[in-house]
Parts: C-alpha cells; sequence; structure tokens
C-alpha cells in the first residue's frame, strides 16, 4: 500500500519558486513548474515550465513547453512549444519545436526548430512558401520548423525564425 509512486501528472504545478525566493542548484521535477522568484542552476522539467513576469532564471531550462514573461538567462530545450510573452526576455539559445514571440518580447541568441513528430516525412515546401510566417488569432508569430528569408541584394539565403 505505501511502497506503491502515486504517478504524477505533468500538467499540474506541483513547485512553485515565489516572488523573494532563491535557490541555487539543479532541479529536476516531474511536474510542472512555476518561477516567481530567481534560480541560478539548471531546471529539467517533464512538465511545462512558468517563468513570471518578476521570475529570473540564469541556468538552462528543459522542459516540455515554455512560457516566458520574465527572463532567462541561459539555453532552452522544448519538447514542444516556447512562448516569449511581451515581458519576457531571453538570452540564450533555444532549441524547440514550436516559437511564438509577443510584440516587446526580447531574444537574443540562436535558435534551432526541431520537427515535430511525422513532419520529416512531409514533402518540402516550395520556397516562396517558406518565406512566410503565419499569424495565430491572438497576434502570436508562430514559427513552423523552416523559415527562410530571401535577401532582395542577391546574396546568399537568409534564415530567420520568427
Amino acid at each position: 500500500m505505501f511502497n506503491k509512486k502515486a504517478k504524477i501528472d505533468p500538467s499540474t504545478t506541483d513547485t512553485l519558486i515565489g516572488e523573494g525566493s532563491t535557490f541555487e542548484g539543479k532541479i529536476r521535477s516531474q511536474a510542472s513548474i512555476r518561477l516567481e522568484g530567481e534560480i541560478t542552476g539548471d531546471l529539467e522539467c517533464e512538465g511545462d515550465v512558468i517563468v513570471g513576469e518578476k521570475g529570473v532564471a540564469r541556468s538552462n531550462v528543459a522542459a516540455r513547453n515554455i512560457i516566458l514573461a520574465g527572463k532567462v538567462y541561459g539555453n532552452i530545450f522544448a519538447k514542444g512549444k516556447l512562448t516569449i510573452k511581451s515581458t519576457g526576455y531571453l538570452a540564450g539559445n533555444l532549441s524547440v519545436s514550436e516559437l511564438a514571440i509577443e510584440s516587446g518580447g526580447f531574444f537574443k541568441g540562436n535558435s534551432q526548430m526541431e520537427d515535430r513528430a511525422g513532419a520529416g516525412d512531409a514533402k518540402p515546401e516550395p520556397k516562396e512558401a517558406r518565406a512566410v510566417a503565419s499569424a495565430s488569432p491572438d497576434g502570436l508569430a508562430a514559427a513552423g520548423s523552416q523559415s527562410t528569408l530571401q535577401s532582395n541584394a542577391g546574396n546568399a539565403d537568409m534564415y530567420k525564425t520568427w
């Protein structure tokens, strides 16, 4: 009866680092984490990570999905979607399947878009179609796994993720 471990739902927020709190070290969690305080050290989460407006992470962050309204100084790895809100600030590289940056959100670094499951089997889009980024109804720019912009000056292709 007491030896069974309850299965943790990665969709529930299990850990909150509140405003005014500081943490140094590595955090690993099976459930979601909300950061309103400060952390120095790596953060690995099987669920989602939410960095609130006053949250600051000086670390690498790996999670299923990440919502960034505060600041991250480090690299981000998301199996799913990274959303940088209008107050969000990322100084580091990112590797995600989907990226959305609201107007006012800040990102300085390199990005790598990972293929979604089965997306590698699809036929490549024509070059002209890849140059168009789609926008969602809430005003977020959504990036696909391949976004290409061509230079009109005859230079080599520029690759940019929106």
